[in-house]
């Protein structure tokens, strides 16, 4: 039988729990379990545009769309896609949500901010803030093997519990700019926005897309390879919408193209403008460091310049041209 590969973007955590005792090994210390119970405490969900609607009906059953999860404040934090709708055919973001916390408590956010770029919409509670606890970020960026978990509202249902472990945390997909952590951890459609947490209950990133093995019907989506926008990009670009900005990230002005290099493969620009042309960089010229990292893979650049320069930084890029390996100088535009 053919396997169906489809990328999803509606990520979140499949049901296992709704309570404390499906801690798995290794995440039941006192510490562990009080930190968890807060980040359970800070999630929430977030409700279809229909649900209004649909409540006159009286039946009495929620309308859920995606997950979120409180910082501080009364700002929310979720996925961009997430809080999208479709009106005259057009993708736009809703101005203003209505969560639900996990005493069943709705509550009204407006929007303070979006990040297409990263796939992150920020929201601020206009009611009820000072009565859901804050989650902040972790200091330490996970690594291949950590134990993770996700909270929110898989399939419309929640709060339920995912457990898991980060998988490769340096990968890219082509519904983020920026890098992605892959999971080995269940998730559902349903979830997107929904917070990853380390095992102290700490935001180590926000859960962006499944990559769906296998078809089956019904409108629910799960599956166990997820990803999620890393904490340390979430972090950087919260903070800058909170004060009323976009974040800005750094643009070197090269299209890259791959070549054959013997029997590895590098890149080569096959576009120069803006910072690199005034550097002196030429089309077809192969790209084969930025300040002492070797590149061999054009979202491994990208990733470069997103994570670790900010624009009008100084960096050092070595080329390939022709035969002679050159060293220039580029100073950073802004994207």
């Amino acid at each position: 039988m053919s396997s169906v590969l489809n990328l999803i973007l509606a990520a979140g955590c499949v049901v296992v729990v709704a309570s404390m005792g499906g801690v798995g090994a290794g995440m039941a210390s006192a510490e562990t379990v009080s930190g968890i119970e807060r980040a359970k405490r800070a999630t929430v969900g977030i409700f279809a545009p229909e649900h209004e609607a649909y409540k006159q009906t009286g039946k009495g059953h929620f309308v859920m769309q995606a997950s979120g999860v409180h910082l501080h404040d009364g700002y929310i934090l979720t996925a961009h896609h997430a809080v999208e709708r479709d009106e005259r055919g057009k993708r736009i973001v809703q101005e203003e949500i209505r969560v639900l916390t996990t005493d069943v408590e709705e509550l009204p956010a407006k929007l303070v901010g979006v990040s297409a770029f990263l796939d992150i919409a920020v929201y601020r509670l206009t009611d009820g803030a000072g009565r859901l606890p804050n989650v902040g970020f972790a200091e330490r960026e996970p690594q291949a093997g950590d134990a993770v978990l996700t909270i929110g509202y898989p399939l419309g249902w929640g709060p339920a519990f995912g457990f898991g472990r980060i998988g490769n945390p340096n990968t890219f997909l082509p519904t983020a700019e920026g890098r992605l952590m892959q999971l080995a951890l269940p998730a559902c459609s349903g979830n997107s926005g929904g917070g990853l947490f380390d095992e102290q209950g700490q935001l180590v990133g926000v859960m962006h897309a499944i990559i769906e093995t296998g078809k089956e019907d019904g409108p629910g989506r799960c599956s166990q390879f997820a990803f999620a926008v890393p904490g340390s990009l979430v972090h950087r670009v919260v903070a800058a919408l909170i004060r009323g900005e976009q974040p800005t990230f750094s643009r070197l002005g090269i299209g890259l193209t791959a070549v054959q290099m013997g029997t590895r493969w590098r890149v080569a620009a096959s576009e120069v403008m803006g910072p690199a042309r005034d550097a002196g960089i030429q089309k077809g010229d192969v790209i084969l460091a930025i300040d002492g990292t070797e590149i061999t893979a054009g979202a491994q650049l990208k990733n470069y310049l997103i994570e670790r320069t900010t624009p009008g930084q100084k960096v050092t890029v070595k080329i390939l041209r022709g035969q002679q390996e050159q060293t220039v100088v580029v100073t950073l535009g802004r994207s």
